[in-house]
């Protein structure tokens, strides 16, 4: 397991509440999340310069 989907699966249990991602790692994480089969329960949040913010969604978005 790397570090992204350790950290997703943190985010998924509860253990964080939300996980920031610098924009420079958005493509390693995105692609450790797609690989996922709770893919639509994640919901990211880009801010201004460009940084996201992932939350868990206990709905899966449509």
């Amino acid at each position: 397991m790397n570090e992204y989907e350790k950290k997703l699966e943190d985010l998924k249990n509860g253990t964080i509440k939300e996980l920031e991602v610098d924009k420079h790692d958005f493509y390693a994480l995105r692609e450790a999340l797609v690989e996922r089969e709770d893919f639509k329960h994640f919901r990211g949040i880009a801010h201004q310069g460009g940084n996201i913010v992932y939350v868990y969604l206990e709905k899966a978005r449509s």
